[in-house]
């Protein structure tokens, strides 16, 4: 029998998943983490994208998008307090798509500052958004 973590999801909305993962993977916002069991311990912040736990043993990924948020890693723990969180597979692809468009217009169109920056953080989100989705569709890793 393999070793494995016991990972929370959660978001202001409600408790999303509680389970258990070989591996997580997590969209830090100084790069990708991979977290295994007996992971030292670590809590860093969390940027828009697909955080994904491999419960092993043949099953699918478990895959949800986070716009942001914390992690919690301790030795046979993992906590992801997001910001929003969804199920990846519940995504509205046509929704992450005209929000992208919008947030390129509003880039595009020169806002003030507290605009562009808005409309920079809405396209970060649209983008990892259909990034998750793309994962899920590629197989799933």
């Amino acid at each position: 029998m393999s070793m494995t973590i016991h990972v929370d999801v959660v978001s202001a909305e409600g408790h999303l998943f509680s389970g258990q993962g070989e591996m997580v993977y997590a969209p830090a916002v100084m790069g990708e983490l991979g977290i295994a069991p007996r992971h030292t311990p670590l809590v860093t912040q969390l940027k828009p994208g697909d955080v994904r736990v491999d419960p092993g043993q043949g099953k699918p990924m478990e895959h949800f998008y986070v716009s942001g948020g914390m992690i919690e890693i301790q030795p046979h723990v993992v906590t992801v307090l997001a910001d929003t969180a969804v199920r990846a597979k519940d995504l509205d692809e046509a929704a992450a798509l005209e929000a992208k468009r919008r947030a390129e217009d509003a880039i595009a169109n020169k806002s003030s500052e507290m605009e562009m920056a808005k409309a920079q953080i809405e396209l970060a989100e649209a983008v990892a958004q259909l990034r998750a989705i793309e994962r899920i569709r590629e197989g799933g890793n």
